[in-house]
């Protein structure tokens, strides 16, 4: 029986890995699943607080406490109908955000928030199993046309909810299978690629066409589709990576996280029989401390790395948030994700200034670093303090600038922010007819602004279609967009 007073006695349980020698063997998801009996004790463990800052925390606005409500008391279809509102596909959230809503749960303030995330896999997978999860049908046809250009988590959810208003959507993908970052960045053993088939099944056969293999701009230009579209949703994506030019960057062996994590994940589908991209037998050095960083070393770990060392330009952190810390001014705790537990060093304030080797990187030569956040992000480099590492592949983890526009400028009119994002009003961008969303616009971002972006530049072509639309929006929302 539930209490009013079930987060004072309940802890927090999350979902269980498997054992790391077991899964170095393998590509398949490090995480099991949390049996549904124990994801409705945790939904107990919810405060239902009169203001719930995890819906704040949350890009979409998901009305969490009323999906966690109807979990504890086992109305599962009620809690799918209640998440499906705001989020179209809670199956991917539930596996690889990063949950700042859980950041934002005020039970974090006293004890541990509570799982969120798990609770929204659970609600999706119950939602699969029993077949609540239906292609869109019987929706009258409003005659209109419009193109999604990429099928990265913005596009899907744009074309989603696009369809489900009656508009024909055709997506576009120059990638050879739709998904985009779902398919290619992220490693199986975080996002099953069944899981993303799964969806897509829904989604084609609700009527929206998948084009793959066409890459916009090359096979077909930007002005051919205005010609047929009545509209254009740019969600492509932000695969342009931030680059680290210091001398030896182009000797053999130096490779971006993008080129390397997108050359695995082809040879886990299948596409090949070795990656073109091997730490097999190697000593590895990754550059970057972030969520991309973190899946290169998982990936370098079951490609076979003799050795793997992490550098991060930033001090560790605490273990803990520092008491008095609160969101959305939280100080950030050490991160520790399945990959570091599976092995490797992690070496912080350094900073890479040379490859070095005769045609292939043999050596990286750092130097300390400091790093003062409330001037923005001014590195110090401390002379002498030079150190030499010895690598012979090394992966440069360092973020995505922004979205490749060579095509985009040339054969629109659509402008660019300083950053080599797309501008845009209310995802409107200079072009009339053209729209944008997810990390085209905002530049590299979560899987979960993605969505919520998808969505509102969905109601955005609606409204330029048909000059008003049913579909829901969260509005400016509570966080900033950059």
């Amino acid at each position: 029986m539930s209490s009013t007073f079930d987060f004072l006695s309940l802890p927090r349980r999350t979902a269980p890995r498997r054992a790391v020698d077991e899964r170095l063997a393998d590509n398949l998801p490090v995480e099991l699943p949390l049996l549904a009996p124990e994801v409705t004790v945790q939904a107990r463990r919810c405060m239902d607080c009169g203001v719930p800052f995890c819906q704040s925390g949350c890009p979409l606005g998901n009305p969490i406490p009323d999906f966690n409500e109807a979990v504890r008391d086992g109305r599962w279809r009620e809690a799918y109908d209640v998440l499906s509102r705001t989020n179209n596909f809670p199956e991917f959230t539930g596996r690889i955000c990063p949950a700042p809503c859980e950041q934002a749960c005020v039970l974090g303030l006293i004890e541990e928030p509570v799982t969120i995330e798990q609770i929204e896999r659970t609600i999706g997978e119950q939602a699969f199993d029993e077949g609540w999860i239906q292609p869109i049908t019987g929706v009258p046809p409003t005659g209109k046309r419009v193109a999604v250009i990429g099928s990265g988590p913005a596009g899907l959810a744009a074309a989603a909810q696009l369809a489900t208003v009656g508009h024909a959507v055709t997506v576009f993908e120059r990638d050879d299978r739709p998904g985009g970052l779902l398919r290619y960045g992220v490693p199986d053993f975080k996002l099953s690629k069944e899981v993303v088939e799964r969806r897509i099944d829904v989604m084609r056969a609700s009527g929206i066409a998948f084009e793959c293999g066409v890459e916009v701009g090359r096979d077909v230009t930007y002005g051919e589709l205005r010609e047929t579209y009545d509209a254009v949703v740019i969600a492509t994506g932000a695969t342009r990576a931030h680059d680290l030019p210091v001398p030896g960057r182009d000797l053999d062996g130096v490779h971006t996280a993008w080129d390397y994590l997108t050359s695995h994940a082809r040879c886990v589908a299948g596409d090949c029989e070795a990656p073109e991209i091997s730490a097999a037998g190697k000593r590895v050095l990754v550059i970057g401390g972030g969520d991309t960083a973190s899946d290169c070393i998982g990936v370098a770990h079951r490609q076979g790395a003799v050795s793997i060392v992490s550098f991060q330009i930033t001090e560790r952190p605490p273990e803990r948030v520092p008491r008095g810390s609160v969101w959305p001014f939280q100080s950030p705790a050490l991160s520790t994700s399945s990959s570091h537990e599976e092995g490797g060093d992690r070496i912080w304030s350094v900073s890479a200034q040379e490859f070095i080797g005769d045609g292939r990187v043999e050596r990286v030569r750092t130097l300390d670093a400091t790093v003062d956040l409330s001037a923005g992000f001014h590195v110090e480099e401390i002379d002498g303090t030079d150190r030499f590492w010895n690598a012979d592949l090394v992966v440069i983890a360092i973020g995505y600038a922004g979205p490749e526009t060579e095509a985009l400028t040339a054969q629109t009119g659509v402008g660019l922010d300083g950053r080599g994002r797309v501008q845009a009003t209310e995802f409107a961008t200079a072009e009339d007819g053209v729209f944008v969303a997810g990390d085209a616009q905002r530049g590299a971002s979560l899987v979960v602004w993605a969505i919520s972006e998808g969505r509102e530049a969905a109601r955005a072509v609606d409204v330029y279609l048909r000059g008003a639309s049913p579909l829901p929006t969260k509005g400016a929302g509570d966080l900033p967009r950059a």
